[in-house]
């Protein structure tokens, strides 16, 4: 009797040539995340309940610099998806260059406010709305600008035993530090050479000029920046 033969092994799966993939390539481990991201995103939606919208962790205030841009971000739970609306001192913003809504993951819903201002300043609102009902939340954006100023003081003559004054339009938000010196020394204030701070304005005040307070009086404002001016007073 003959022996059958014996069975042969398969041979080994070889992957199609230029059909390799290597695991440990950042790109191909970049992609494993945003499937797994996908997919837990996908499961969660999946077992959320119909229900009306909840804020799961609320908006905080922010501060806004000037010329960049803030975010106010707020973590959510609604299914089905909701309607969002943002608005600022009740009025509603609409999506666009200066307003960009933005959803992050399946519970994370963020408002971007880009070149910053001072008119930003305020309070911003989030609505979210499905069939099931409504919930909302508030915070504040703060504005801060740097010190600048605005419009520095004029040169002036007087005569000896007259008031002199001058004056330095400022801005800056929150209100900036305002100095005065003379030839680039700081001076003590008295009762005939002292300066007040306004909101918008500062104001070097000098009684019953001499000859010995002509010079170059230089006004500074050094909050969240530095500006300065210059402006020579002669008496005579």
């Amino acid at each position: 009797m003959s022996k059958a033969a014996p069975a042969k092994k398969p041979a080994a799966a070889t992957a199609p040539q230029g059909c390799t993939l290597d695991i440990n390539d950042p790109q191909v481990q970049k992609a494993a995340i945003r499937i797994q991201a996908s997919y837990r995103g996908h499961r969660s939606r999946k077992e959320l309940r119909e229900g009306p919208p909840r804020v799961l962790e609320p908006l905080k205030d922010v501060v806004l610099i000037e010329g960049s841009a803030a975010k106010l971000i707020c973590r959510i739970s609604a299914f089905p998806d909701p309607f969002i609306r943002w608005s600022k001192d009740g009025k509603e913003l609409r999506d666009g260059p200066k307003y960009r809504y933005v959803f992050e993951d399946p519970d994370v819903v963020a408002l971007v406010v880009r070149d910053g201002e001072l008119a930003d300043l305020g309070q911003y609102s989030i609505n979210i709305t499905n069939p099931f009902g409504q919930c909302s939340d508030s915070a504040r954006i703060l504005v801060e600008v740097p010190a600048k100023i605005k419009k520095g003081p004029d040169n002036t003559k007087a005569r000896k035993g007259t008031t002199v004054t001058l004056t330095a339009e400022i801005l800056g938000e929150p209100a900036p530090d305002v100095g005065w010196a003379k030839e680039g020394v700081d001076f003590d204030e008295d009762d005939r050479v002292f300066f007040k701070i306004g909101s918008t304005t500062t104001t070097l005040t000098i009684r019953r000029a001499t000859p010995e307070d002509s010079g170059k009086y230089e006004v500074v404002e050094n909050s969240l920046g530095m500006d300065q001016s210059f402006a020579r007073v002669d008496v005579a």
